[in-house]
């Protein structure tokens, strides 16, 4: 995840802005940047690479100034070099931001035409651009932030200078987190309270889709309608040995709402939205000559792999095999040229995973990895390395990791397809345009919180739950079912909708809730007439599906939780957020540990 710090103060920052920066190095970057305006003058430095590569450029070449803004950056758009590093500039403004601008081709578009001259190949420049030419129509500071901020689609957050007013930090957040800090004759931005910990303890969470302009003695924050808002300071007990939970109860909770940020900043290491195609890191071997593809893994990865089993099928049209990682050695797998198994693992040390990885490689398998620790042991003895940005996840139920591993498995998908000869230009352009609106998608997802809280005491009663769904929405299920079980200790079961009626249908009865994931689409149809079934036997069912789909079957249910209506493609990410918040609050509404669930570990390194 990338780290944005900004200071307004009496007193020079360039020093402090990097030791914010260090202080979130925990989140991942490959460039590193800061700006700072002294004597009418907007200066920056860049590097790629560690922070000790730009403070070696600061060390050539100081910067002076009493406001700032600095950025350690994951790569989206753009590969990690100087000229893509942030901050970005124009003549009168300088800009960092996390995230992804899901329109910023037409908006690019929109500023090369202007006649402005674009020096790298972000989106976050094109919005410093929208802004430069929004002063140029007269706009002030606070009006150009506010008109521009309503022309973006995704998911962001920025930090904002002015060269013509050097005493004023603007900062805006939609689907990733900003904090404000309050020091003495001095205000501070950053993307979490630990950046801020050197500085301050007195912090308050900006709430979605706030702005805000800070300066050295105030914070005037605005909500997304530009109205003054405001938003309590509370007491901080970040330290540099905790990554907190901000303004959240729980890490789990945390962890579910980053979604959108770090799903975006995993697409962006893999898609490239202005050429609209896939890019893999490093291919060591053509994946032309995949015949066969064995996925691998443990819990909640190998729902992730069944997702892409859909996928691979789909757009590559290999065959797939779906593999317990726990399993995979003991029944003496059949290897075959031309195979190529993909290992999935948050941590990169899971040891099921890992020993059944040695395994194929030793059986000349081709081999790949799906993996959060770039450093593990998993990572460094594969041969393709397909890393997720999630950043840490220290709930033990897989959140933000399990849909950042479903973001790399679907441009995987792409990427052989297009390999293989199955997917051409076009078809690679649209899915690739898809996978871009998943960030704003999940972000709406989040919307459907109230939903599931109101729902949750009920469920919480019961004894028995059961998931449904067709399609990939079946490894959903399996996943609600398997998060469920996993902080609430509810037993709970996931099934292919079309299963029901092959036995497991003789557990409906009216203290059986049935959770049934039935998105608008192809399966739809089949997977309510499923859900009809039930109901008919007086199980009480919860509708997960999107505004067409409840208009025209949610009568009778028990709940329906709508979701955004999204190309089949993308739905599993979104069915995501509301199967993970069902469990979150059915297991507060219970009373249970939500973030270190009995018997469990984050990491299982033992077989």
């Amino acid at each position: 995840m990338c780290g944005i710090i900004g200071i307004v103060s009496g007193e020079a920052v360039a020093d402090r802005l990097i030791d914010g920066l260090r202080r979130m190095e925990y989140r991942g970057y490959d460039s590193a940047g800061i700006a700072t305006i002294h004597d009418g003058v907007m200066d920056r430095r860049r590097a790629p690479g560690k922070l000790a590569n730009l403070a070696r450029e600061l060390a050539l070449a100081p910067l002076n100034g009493n406001i700032g803004i600095a950025h350690t950056r994951w790569a989206t758009h753009g590969a990690p070099t100087r000229d893509n590093a942030h901050p970005h500039a124009t003549e009168n403004v300088c800009l960092v931001h996390n995230g992804i601008i899901e329109n910023f081709k037409p908006l690019r578009e929109e500023v090369l035409k202007a006649g402005r001259t674009l020096s790298s190949d972000t989106d976050t420049e094109v919005v410093a651009h929208l802004l430069e030419l929004a002063l140029a129509g007269g706009a002030s500071p606070d009006e150009a932030v506010a008109a521009t901020l309503k022309r973006l689609h995704g998911a962001f957050s920025f930090a904002i200078l002015f060269r013509n007013h050097p005493g004023l930090i603007y900062g805006a957040r939609r689907g990733s987190p900003l904090v404000v800090g309050m020091g003495q004759g001095e205000m501070f931005l950053g993307s979490d309270a630990l950046g801020l910990a050197p500085f301050t303890n007195r912090i308050a969470y900006l709430d979605e889709g706030d702005w805000v302009r800070l300066t050295a003695d105030s914070a005037q924050i605005f909500d997304a309608e530009d109205r003054p808002v405001a938003r309590g300071f509370i007491t901080s007990s970040a330290s540099a040995a905790v990554i907190e939970k901000g303004n959240h109860r729980h890490y789990m909770e945390k962890e579910i709402h980053e979604q959108p940020i770090v799903v975006a900043q995993t697409l962006g290491a893999y898609l490239d939205p202005l050429a609209e195609t896939v890019a893999l890191p490093g291919l060591p071997y053509d994946l032309a000559d995949v015949k066969r593809v064995q996925i691998v893994a443990c819990g909640t990865a190998l729902l992730a792999g069944h997702v892409a089993s859909y996928w691979l099928e789909q757009l590559a049209r290999v065959p797939v095999s779906i593999e317990n990682a726990s399993e995979y050695r003991y029944r003496d797998p059949v290897y075959e040229p031309g195979g190529l198994c993909l290992f999935i693992s948050q941590s990169g040390e899971t040891a099921d995973t890992l020993a059944a990885l040695r395994h194929a490689q030793a059986g000349g398998q081709m081999v790949a990895a799906v993996v959060n620790v770039t450093t593990s042991t998993m990572a460094r003895e594969t041969q393709l390395l397909l890393p997720t940005h999630a950043g840490p996840e220290v709930g033990v139920a897989s959140t933000k990791a399990f849909t950042c591993q479903l973001a790399v498995l679907a441009a995987f998908a792409i990427a052989l397809g297009k390999a293989k000869g199955r997917v051409d230009a076009a078809q690679e352009a649209r899915l690739v345009h898809l996978l871009t609106e998943v960030p704003a998608a999940m972000n709406a997802a989040l919307k459907c919180e109230d939903a599931i809280t109101a729902l949750a005491p009920n469920l919480a009663k019961a004894r028995d739950i059961l998931y449904i769904g067709r399609g990939p929405d079946y490894p959903m299920a399996l996943e609600g079912a398997l998060k469920l079980k996993e902080i609430s200790y509810i037993h709970a079961e996931g099934y292919a909708a079309g299963e029901l009626k092959h036995g497991p249908i003789a557990l409906i009865d009216e203290h059986v809730p049935v959770i049934v994931i039935a998105p608008s689409g192809p399966r739809f149809e089949k997977t309510v007439s499923n859900m009809q079934e039930i109901m008919a036997r007086g199980g009480q069912v919860v509708l997960l599906s999107d505004a067409d789909g409840i208009a025209t079957h949610g009568q009778g249910t028990m709940a329906a939780v709508a979701l955004p209506a999204v190309d089949p493609f993308i739905s599993p990410l979104v069915s995501a957020i509301p199967v993970q918040l069902l469990a979150y609050h059915v297991a507060l509404a219970k009373g249970t540990d939500v973030d270190q669930p009995r018997n469990l570990a984050k990491s299982v390194t033992v077989e």
